[in-house]
C-alpha cells in the first residue's frame, strides 16, 4: 500500500477542503488526469492503481495526527476536525481506465470530498510507475546533501513541495530529513502534512488554482479573483495569506488585488511565466498602493532548481522577501525521468445549478492554458486577453 497515512497529503488540499465545506458544501466537481508527458503506462497499470485506490478507503485521521494538526494548523476550527475524523475516502469517486499504454483517470463527486484525491493519486501514479517499470533511485542522500548545502550558501529560504511527483514516499521522507539536518532555519517546512509531523516541521500551503477556477465558473471570470480572495479571507481571517496569481493570468489578477488585499495578504506565489517580469510587476503594484514591497513575500514555485533559485535571488536583491517552494527537483532527481502530469478541475456544478459548467486555467506561460478550447476562448474574450497567448 503506497499511501499509508491519511495525512500523507499536501496541506493546501486540507485548507481548500475546509474553505469549500464552509462556502460551497453542495458543489459537485469533476477532475481529470492530464498526461502532459504522454507517458506510456505498462499493461496492468490500471488494475494496480485501482487496488491502491481501494486500499485508501481504510485510512482515517489518527489521534496523533489530530493533535499535531490542532497544534500546527491553528487556523482550522473544531468543526473541521470533527469532519476530518469522520472522513473516509470513497473509491467509487475515482474512475480508472487504460487503453494500451494510455491511462485515463477521472474523479467525480462533492467538491469538499473529492478535493483530497489529487495529491495522493498523483503520488501513487508516480511511485507505481517506477515500481512497475523496475526503476531504482540513485544518489538520493548525496544529491540532497549537496543541494541543501548550496541553498544555505545562497541564503535561500526553502519549502519542500514534492509530494505529487515524488519517486516514492521513502525518497521524499529521506530528502526532507536531510534538508532539515543541513538547512536548519532556512527550511521553512514541507507541504506534506505527514512528513511535517514526522520531522517536526511546519506544514506549508494555502490555496490552489482550482479555488479560483471554481469561482470563475460559478460567478463569472471578471469577478473570479476578487470573490475568491474575499471568500478566502472570510474563512481564514487573514491567516494563510499567500495569494496565487496566475489562474487567469497575473496581469488580470493584479486588477483585482486592491489596496485592501495588497495590505492584508502576506504576499504572492509565482507559479508560471517569467519570474523576473512577475517580480517587477509585483513590486510596481505594491508601490502603486503605497505598500513597501520589502514587507511582503513572493513564493517562487514553478519547476525550480538550484540555478533558477540563484538567478532569482540575484535579481530580487532584497527588494522583496523571496522564498522558494521546490518539488520534483528535490523528490525525484534520482536518475529517472519524472512524470510530467497534473490532475485538474475540468467542470463543476454549483449548488442548485441544473448543469455542469466547464472550468479553465489561463497560465502566464504560453501554450499551457487548460480546459475546453471553446471555454478558454470565451474566458480570454471576457477578460480581454490576447488570443495568441492560448
Amino acid at each position: 500500500m503506497i499511501i499509508q497515512d491519511f495525512i500523507d497529503n499536501d496541506l493546501y488540499k486540507f485548507t481548500t477542503m475546509n474553505a469549500i465545506q464552509k462556502k460551497f458544501p453542495e458543489a459537485e466537481v469533476a477532475y481529470r488526469f492530464i498526461n502532459r508527458g504522454e507517458t506510456l503506462f505498462p499493461i496492468g497499470f490500471a488494475e494496480r492503481l485501482r487496488q491502491e485506490v481501494e486500499a485508501m478507503a481504510s485510512l482515517s485521521l489518527s489521534e496523533e495526527a489530530e493533535r499535531f494538526m490542532r497544534r500546527r494548523c491553528y487556523y482550522f476550527d473544531a468543526v473541521f476536525f470533527d469532519l476530518l475524523k469522520g472522513f473516509r475516502f470513497d473509491p467509487k469517486e475515482v474512475d480508472i481506465q487504460q487503453e494500451g499504454g494510455e491511462l485515463k483517470v477521472e474523479i467525480r463527486g462533492l467538491w469538499y470530498r473529492t478535493v483530497l484525491w489529487e495529491v495522493p493519486l498523483m503520488a501513487i501514479i508516480s511511485e507505481l510507475y517506477f515500481q512497475m517499470t523496475a526503476q531504482t533511485p540513485q544518489g538520493i542522500a548525496e544529491k540532497a546533501i549537496k543541494k541543501a548545502q548550496a541553498f544555505v550558501d545562497l541564503g535561500a529560504e526553502l519549502s519542500e513541495f514534492g509530494t505529487r511527483r515524488r519517486f516514492s514516499f521513502e525518497v521524499q521522507d529521506r530528502v526532507v530529513g536531510i534538508l532539515k539536518q543541513y538547512m536548519g532555519s532556512l527550511l521553512n517546512g514541507t507541504s506534506n502534512v505527514y512528513l511535517a509531523l514526522k520531522h517536526n516541521l511546519t506544514p506549508m500551503g494555502t490555496h490552489p488554482h482550482e479555488w479560483f477556477m471554481y469561482h470563475g465558473a460559478h460567478y463569472g471570470y471578471r469577478a473570479a479573483n476578487e470573490l475568491a480572495l474575499a471568500n478566502w479571507v472570510d474563512v481564514y481571517d487573514g491567516y494563510l495569506g499567500i495569494a496565487l496569481t496566475d489562474t487567469y493570468t497575473s496581469t488580470n489578477f493584479f486588477g483585482s488585488f486592491t489596496t485592501k488585499y495588497a495590505k492584508l495578504f502576506d504576499g504572492l506565489r509565482w507559479d508560471s511565466g517569467d519570474p523576473f517580469e512577475f517580480t517587477e510587476q509585483a513590486i510596481r503594484h505594491y508601490r502603486l498602493h503605497r505598500v513597501d514591497p520589502r514587507t511582503k513575500t513572493i513564493v517562487y514555485s514553478d519547476a525550480l532548481d538550484l540555478e533558477g533559485v540563484k538567478k532569482i535571488r540575484e535579481f530580487v536583491k532584497g527588494r522583496v522577501h523571496d522564498v522558494y517552494g521546490i518539488g520534483t527537483y528535490l523528490t525525484n532527481d534520482v536518475g529517472v525521468k519524472p512524470l510530467n502530469m497534473v490532475i485538474k478541475l475540468f467542470e463543476c456544478r454549483p449548488q442548485k445549478c441544473p448543469f455542469f459548467i466547464p472550468t479553465v486555467k489561463l497560465s502566464d506561460a504560453k501554450g499551457k492554458h487548460t480546459g475546453n478550447p471553446e471555454e478558454i476562448a470565451l474566458c480570454l474574450g471576457i477578460l480581454r486577453l490576447p488570443k495568441e497567448n492560448s
